[in-house]
């Protein structure tokens, strides 16, 4: 090579070194450094191969020289066969007069440019081979010269060093991205308390944090099993309700000895639940377990990260213990929630039993036991002018008696509320309410004349039953409002009195009030909204899903 033109192809190194070194991203770089060794060299074709975590093939091929149709033409890209695997086992530049002349040279594939002239070298980080520059087809038919096997040896150097950069620099930034998003879905869990729900936001956040093709947590059920109690991916719902056995399962494992494991190969290990490996095509997999308080209470599962190769890094499994850590307390607290919900259900309903209980007893007995004493004094008068009018009081005693057990039957369950809806169940409710109690009432709806899912209408009759138990108990008010209306995919109810109102942090919680009434509407995904202050009344808004 003339001094000229070795000056020349050294101040293009100076310069390519320069600009490999500001770029940040790795496919950039890569990129990049394609190009740069074709147009150092006079290439018509180059390549980058990066070598896989095993050594023994490529994971990614960047090129320059092949257009986008010619790329879709050839297929799959090469994973390390013929020469481009001399350099994979044999980290040496090599130097080719014509690749098809060459014994270890397997062809290429259809569609495929023909390529003659080679020159192949390794890029090595801290001594370990990172990948391999392929160039072919040299300007002018010439070969390859020893010159430029200098010069694209000294571009490696400085590729590595850059590469080693972008790849630090990527780390921080996905490591950056992992604690967000980790925050993040921390947060989304606390905020759920419906365990069903929390247990599918479970799966579906570590499936996308571990771009993992199915995930699944089990928990401990029955005495020595675990039970899949949420999964994400191909076949999901058919395996929720799957048990494992804790003695004799990988998952049962991590359960008993609360430790993090990941498989590359799940069907190789006899712990890994063949059966279930099988139903999900599994080929690698990842357990880490959950632990509240220094005890088990489950196990997260994630099997074959998206891609060509299915194994989890142990930067994923850190990440899953994290993960894990946070899915545990959420878990936990949904349960203790979960716990306190029912026993403040179970309370209110005792309470209300009990209510009940005394109004039977305390009225309808005593108007029974009147009712019989009703009659034994009829039978005296029989016959008597006295006769029609105790007859016209006991007929009275008995459709008092009468009304109030159907007064009992309604706030125990409407019939109107099961045959035709909640509109016609309130407008009953508040015209009952009115008459009893001398408030004026208004109801009004805006709701379409189609019905609402059971579930909704009873949580939306009992949130207004109760504060209109509310308004007799507490407010003393003169008037009470009651509108329905839709919202794009919610239904609201709005209750508004002119009573005395309350302080809003010291609110009266009578029977189950308005925990019962929270508790109520959160089960179903709603929310409730009060609006109160000493002398001017209370509104209570209702949101909740309309299907």
């Amino acid at each position: 090579m003339p001094p000229q033109q070795r000056e020349s192809s050294f101040q293009g190194l100076v310069e390519a070194g320069i600009a490999l070194s500001s770029e940040l991203t790795l496919d950039a770089l890569l990129q990049r450094l394609v190009e740069t060794a074709a147009e150092l060299t006079g290439a018509r074709y180059a390549a980058l191969g990066v070598i896989d975590v095993t050594g023994r093939e490529l994971e990614r091929f960047v090129t320059h020289g092949i257009d986008p149709e010619t790329h879709a033409a050839i297929g799959d890209l090469p994973r390390g066969r013929g020469i481009l695997g001399v350099l994979i086992r044999d980290a040496r530049p090599l130097l080719l007069h014509d690749i098809a002349q060459d014994e270890r040279s397997v062809g290429f594939p259809p569609h495929h440019p023909p390529m003659k002239t080679f020159l192949g070298v390794p890029i090595l980080l801290r001594g370990i081979a990172y990948g391999n520059l392929y160039l072919t087809e040299k300007e002018g038919g010439a070969d390859f010269t020893s010159e430029d096997e200098e010069v694209v040896t000294l571009l490696a150097s400085q590729a590595a060093v850059a590469i080693e950069n972008a790849r630090l620099y990527e780390s921080s930034r996905e490591w950056a991205r992992q604690l967000e998003s980790l925050e993040e879905i921390a947060g989304a869990m606390l905020s759920e308390i419906e365990p069903s729900r929390l247990l599918g936001l479970i799966v579906d956040r570590m499936s996308e944090l571990l771009d993992a093709r199915f995930a699944a947590v089990l928990l401990a059920g029955a005495e020595g099993w675990l039970e899949i109690a949420a999964a994400d991916g191909e076949g999901a719902e058919e395996l929720v309700g799957v048990r494992l056995p804790i003695e004799r399962s990988k998952a049962g494992r991590v359960f008993r000895e609360g430790t993090s494991v990941r498989v590359d190969a799940v069907l190789d290990d006899p712990d890994a639940d063949p059966d279930l490996m099988r139903r999900v095509a599994a080929r690698a997999g990842l357990w880490t377990p959950l632990i509240v308080r220094e005890e088990p209470i489950g196990v997260l599962m994630a099997l074959d990260r998206r891609g060509h190769d299915p194994r989890f890094t142990d930067a994923d499994l850190r990440l899953a213990q994290r993960f894990a850590a946070r899915a545990a307390v959420a878990v936990d607290l949904s349960r203790r929630v979960a716990r306190a919900t029912v026993q403040r259900i179970v309370g209110g309903q005792e309470q209300e039993r009990r209510r009940l209980s005394r109004e039977l007893h305390d009225e309808t007995g005593q108007a029974l036991t009147s009712i019989l004493l009703g009659l034994k004094a009829l039978e005296e008068t029989a016959g008597t002018e006295r006769f029609p009018a105790a007859l016209a009081e006991l007929r009275e005693q008995v459709v008092a008696t009468l009304q109030d057990v159907r007064r009992l039957a309604v706030e125990l369950r409407p019939k109107a509320l099961d045959d035709f809806g909640l509109v016609p169940a309130l407008e009953r409710l508040v015209g009952t309410f009115a008459e009893q109690t001398g408030i004026e009432t208004h109801l009004e709806s805006r709701l379409q004349e189609a019905r609402l899912p059971s579930e909704i209408e009873t949580v939306l009759y009992r949130v207004v039953q109760e504060a209109l138990t509310n308004v007799v108990k507490h407010a003393r008010a003169e008037h009470v409002s009651v509108l329905l209306h839709a919202k794009p995919g919610r239904v609201a109810v709005v209750i508004e009195d002119d009573g005395r109102g309350f302080a809003a942090d010291t609110p009266s919680e009578d029977g189950i009030g308005l925990v019962g009434m929270r508790e109520r509407i959160a089960l179903v995904g709603g929310r409730l909204e009060l609006e109160t202050s000493e002398g001017r009344g209370t509104t209570i808004v209702v949101e909740v899903p309309a299907e």
